[in-house]
């Protein structure tokens, strides 16, 4: 089961709709309206921190989320979920310098994991107007994908099974967002070993 964390924001819907396109079943709270002892209470298998309209500091019990379950859940964060990833973990989330909203660009990306068979570059669709600083960026935190003028569109935990997107996977603009989501859930599946 996926919890998917709701920051209040319009896009979750559609991202909910595709997961449960890929098969997964999906529980959803607001950002208000669960705690940790809830969220352990229903063992899930996957966490997911919606986008948002706020920065990460507002984003209710989003950032308490990936704190107490890094390393125990895999998380996945998109638009303010990744930026509240990266402020988990000591990077800074600053005012972009272009404000992108329902504006697509190409992706390029490292080819691993979430970018497994994903034709690089790809395109996506971005809404935000904020973003994760890259020289404020911590040693556990990677790059896994840029634009063309090096902004971070997407990180990873260098230990832990965490990722995040700064593009909207959902959007109807961005190519092969739903493999992107099949990839994470493939790749961090707690019914999936490694030798």
């Amino acid at each position: 089961m996926i919890l998917m964390i709701d920051n209040y924001d319009s896009f979750t819907f559609n991202l909910v709709q595709f997961l449960g396109e890929l098969g997964q079943e999906l529980v959803v709270k607001r950002n208000d309206e669960v705690t940790i002892l809830d969220i352990e209470n229903m063992k899930p298998d996957f966490l997911m921190i919606s986008p948002g309209p706020c920065s990460p500091n507002e984003a209710g019990i989003s950032m308490e989320v990936i704190r107490y379950f890094a390393g125990k859940i895999p998380i996945f964060g998109v638009c303010l979920g990744h930026q509240s990833i990266a402020q988990v973990f000591g990077g800074e989330v600053v005012r972009a310098e272009r404000l992108m909203h329902g504006k697509t660009s190409l992706m390029h990306h490292d080819e691993k994991t979430i970018f497994s068979d994903i034709p690089n570059p790809f395109t996506a669709t971005r809404y935000h107007s904020l973003i994760v600083k890259k020289e404020t960026l911590p040693d556990c935190l990677e790059v896994t994908s840029w634009t063309e003028e090096g902004e971070i569109m997407a990180l990873r935990h260098t230990t832990l099974p965490i990722e995040g997107v700064q593009f909207h996977p959902e959007s109807i603009m961005t190519s092969h967002g739903k493999e992107l989501l099949q990839n994470f859930i493939r790749k961090y599946s707690p019914s999936v070993t490694s030798c």
